[in-house]
């Protein structure tokens, strides 16, 4: 759990003072140049860093969380990449983490570029090309300032990302700038469900475990999520936004992990609910009726 907020952060989707728009984007790249997403939840990761088993160990734990709310039709997230596309694409993915959506995707585009703001994960993914002879191009870069060419992809993809940016509307107006006419990006980002927001965290965090007493439910929401910061959208709040930066939406969907459906702490107890509640289950909670903390979107440049 984290200690604290960047100064001025006061809202769920709160944009920062002028004066802290720097300071939030330090602290934004220091939180996960400390703590890479590895999905290591429950243990720690055996194999040594930037091994080919270090990301096998990745991959599986990312996709088989995946899995629950997203099952494959014949490979992960098929259902949101096109991948019959992709061979006519230049794609450009936003967050590389440790590549594992850089995998999946390079292979099949006519160009893949994949940015982020941390060095480890440039590393990270860096070395995963080189390991398994992958094409395309890995560069460290602030999303907000990009220094690629106007009109240069036909496809973005960025999964649970540019929500901690210090400023995610000027990351669409960016991408809006790169991407050619009629090109599309698909883009998740946090949603702000009633269950997630306010039985998940102001129920259990905050009544039960007593958090309601130091934080208000915005504090507990960023306390208990991962980076620096943290925007929670509503569905109406992030079209209006995404409409604002020029896209139009072709898509929208909500979808979420398993575990915000067991409404527990962390732990064996926890553990063992959500091996026996059946999946279905859990993605008619989250996914039908639109309970899960993930925001999906394609856009469109018109």
């Amino acid at each position: 759990m984290k200690t604290g907020l960047p100064k001025g952060y006061q809202s769920p989707t709160g944009l920062p003072p002028e004066e802290q728009r720097e300071q939030w984007q330090r602290e934004n790249r220091a939180w996960w140049e400390a703590n890479p997403m590895r999905y290591d939840w429950n243990e720690a990761l055996g194999a040594s860093e930037f091994t080919r088993a270090f990301y096998d160990e990745i991959d599986r734990r990312f996709f088989e969380d995946a899995s629950r709310y997203l099952p494959a039709r014949v490979r992960p997230f098929d259902q949101l990449v096109p991948f019959d596309r992709l061979p006519e694409w230049d794609v450009l993915e936003i967050g590389v983490g440790n590549g594992s959506h850089a995998q999946l995707l390079a292979p099949h585009c006519r160009s893949y570029t994949g940015i982020d703001l941390t060095d480890y994960a440039v590393k990270s993914t860096a070395s995963r090309f080189e390991l398994l002879n992958l094409p395309g191009r890995i560069l460290r870069m602030d999303a907000e300032q990009m220094t690629l060419p106007d009109a240069s992809f036909d496809f973005i993809w960025t999964w649970g990302v540019i929500h901690h940016s210090a400023d995610t509307g000027q990351v669409l107006r960016e991408m809006h700038r790169v991407l050619r006419p009629g090109g599309t990006a698909t883009i998740m980002v946090y949603h702000r469900s009633w269950l997630y927001t306010y039985v998940y965290t102001g129920l259990l965090r905050g009544v039960l475990q007593a958090g309601l007493l130091r934080h208000n439910l915005h504090e507990l929401l960023q306390l208990n999520t991962d980076g620096a910061i943290a925007r929670f959208y509503r569905a109406d709040e992030w079209v209006a936004l995404v409409e604002r930066c020029g896209f139009a939406v072709d898509q929208l969907r909500i979808m979420g992990q398993k575990s915000e459906v067991v409404l527990l702490p962390a732990g064996s107890l926890k553990n063992a609910l959500m091996r026996v509640i059946p999946d279905p289950l859990s993605r008619l909670v989250t996914n039908r009726l639109r309970q899960g903390s993930f925001l999906i979107t394609r856009l469109r440049k018109p």
